[in-house]
């Protein structure tokens, strides 16, 4: 199983039934380090599951301060997957710490991890 924080739409209830097809079950936990910003998704697809086009994104400040709100899910090798193919290219997945100490994948803002 793989623990992933979300702070956005993967959230919502109808998010997860028509990208896992089930509710998923969690925890509130929140990730230091990080806050908000938004962004506009233009992908019609992402727009109808969530409802809108405006989506948050994570953006790194290193922080301790700063915290975002959330809830980590377990997710299968398979839901992981297709959690991955329901964000878009502005997101990145990688791996972070929790202020509960537990690591999970977070989906960050990809420009941040971009080389050069």
């Amino acid at each position: 199983m793989h623990k992933l924080f979300s702070y956005g739409t993967l959230q919502l209830p109808q998010v997860q039934q028509e990208t896992f097809g089930r509710l998923l079950q969690g925890d509130k936990d929140s990730l230091p380090g990080y806050v908000l910003a938004s962004i506009t998704i233009r992908d019609p697809e992402v727009i109808r599951k969530s409802g809108t086009a405006i989506h948050p994104i994570l953006q790194y400040t290193g922080k301790a301060s700063d915290q975002v709100p959330g809830t980590v899910f377990l997710l299968t090798d398979r839901e992981l997957a297709q959690s991955d193919a329901y964000e878009v290219e502005e997101y990145r997945r990688v791996e972070a710490v929790m202020a509960s100490g537990q690591t999970a994948w977070i989906y960050a803002d990809a420009s941040e991890y971009q080389a050069g």
